[in-house]
């Protein structure tokens, strides 16, 4: 990410494609600040996404929650098929401009991998594993803290690393209602066919997504490597 602090040293590289423009270089914001205020607002929407996404699947698992499992899913299913576009323009009369619907829509957007990943993991805890735990004296809570969640939590990390990578994508459109983000070089080349704003902007997003998907998939592997799964 070093790029980031160091956008000038490219400018004869952004020069050669883009020719005709007056400047090649986005100044009007601090690329530092762009990324600190992209990773705000994924890091919010992605904790409401694994906090909702997690609990909901625990709940479902549960004899007496299993009954909601097919309304859960679909109410899911919706908020990442609706497109986050129309969930902003939906959000912004009642949420208003900037980070909040933004949010909003990328909480909705990331629930799904979330949900789904946290059903698979708890449901392929093997029974016997289960069974065994509660024949030691463990309670329900104690065996889901101490015996589901961990060896489920490879798998249920493996979703969360799915929904952050495309929240970190998906971000740069709250750029369009005045969110602060990595998309606001994009929406300024765009508007002015400027193509090395867009580049710089869309690399710089490119590259956060890639270095926190590696950061996932050393600690998914340490968990899997941990639980045998």
């Amino acid at each position: 990410m070093t790029a980031v602090f160091a956008m000038g040293q490219f400018e004869g590289l952004f020069r050669q494609l883009t020719p005709d423009a007056r400047e090649v270089i986005y100044q009007r914001e601090s690329f530092a600040q762009l990324l600190l205020n992209h990773l705000l607002v994924v890091a919010v929407a992605s904790a409401f996404s694994v906090f909702i996404g997690v609990l909901a699947g625990v709940l479902v698992t549960r004899r007496w929650g299993r009954d909601f499992l097919p309304l859960v899913s679909q109410i899911a299913s919706i908020g990442q098929t609706f497109p986050p576009v129309a969930v902003l323009a939906l959000s912004v009369p009642l949420l208003g401009f900037g980070n909040l619907p933004t949010i909003f829509a990328l909480m909705l957007y990331g629930l799904l991998p979330v949900l789904r990943n946290t059903l698979a993991g708890l449901q392929g805890v093997p029974p016997s594993v289960v069974e065994a735990a509660r024949g030691i004296g463990m309670g329900p809570l104690q065996v889901l803290l101490q015996v589901e969640l961990p060896l489920a939590s490879p798998v249920i990390l493996a979703g969360i690393r799915t929904s952050v990578t495309i929240t970190i994508a998906t971000a740069a459109i709250g750029s369009t209602i005045g969110a602060s983000t990595l998309g606001n070089p994009v929406i300024a080349g765009l508007v002015n066919g400027n193509t090395a704003y867009v580049l710089q902007g869309a690399v710089l997003i490119g590259v956060l997504a890639i270095c926190v998907d590696s950061t996932f998939e050393r600690v998914q592997h340490g968990l899997a490597s941990r639980y045998g799964r």
